[in-house]
């Protein structure tokens, strides 16, 4: 069931529009862009469409049992616990059996890049590692709505890469994802793009 953004507008307690007029689809298997400058809302638009926070103007409609699921900067994870554990877990509390959760898991970190790293520890991975396992575990607890916030913000060139990989992987999950982010390879490997960069209403265009 997609996300629907109507006549979406924000703005703050002083008088600062921050956008307005969005109207916008989000569907199931589409990973969006939110890009723009400082300033233009992005944080602001991701809280809205998790339901955080409810938009000055406008509606947001959201299938009754979705559940948004909210992938932050820096990735967390237990340091001892090895990268299939953070994977399968999620699974096991959906009522997955472990072997079948490890099976299971261990396709997802393939899809990621990881599966080499299945039995690494969290402590011992890398950035870009850590990050994409993060995106993994995301899939792994098959959320209705997935919202990625800047996730090569602090991270050098050639790990972001290795992220935006992982990004390009999420479309494949059925999943609604919005990533927002500054960075134009990310944006790129992303299936659409939604700018906020003009405040009046925000352009969507497909990658």
């Amino acid at each position: 069931m997609p996300v629907t953004l109507a006549g979406v507008g924000h703005t703050w307690a002083d008088g600062t529009e921050v956008f307005s007029g969005l109207d916008q689809t989000f569907t199931e298997g589409t990973v969006t862009a939110l890009v723009g400058p400082s300033g233009s809302g992005k944080s602001t638009l991701l809280a809205i469409i998790a339901g955080m926070l409810s938009p000055t103007v406008g509606t947001v409609e959201r299938p009754v049992r979705c559940r948004p699921l909210w992938v932050f900067q820096n990735p967390h994870g237990v340091p001892g616990r090895r990268a299939l554990d953070h994977v399968a877990l999620p699974m096991v509390a959906r009522g997955l059996d472990r072997r079948t959760a490890d099976l299971r898991s261990l396709e997802v970190l393939e899809r990621f890049g990881l599966v080499h790293r299945a039995l690494a520890r969290f402590g011992e991975l890398s950035g870009g590692e850590a990050q994409r396992l993060m995106l993994a575990r995301g899939i792994a607890s098959a959320p209705g709505l997935m919202l990625v916030d800047e996730p090569t913000a602090q991270l050098d060139r050639s790990t972001a890469a290795e992220v935006d990989d992982g990004i390009a992987a999420l479309a494949a999950g059925g999943t609604i994802v919005v990533v927002a982010t500054h960075d134009e390879r990310t944006r790129d490997a992303c299936t659409a793009v939604l700018d906020l960069g003009e405040r009046g209403s925000g352009n969507l265009r497909c990658g």
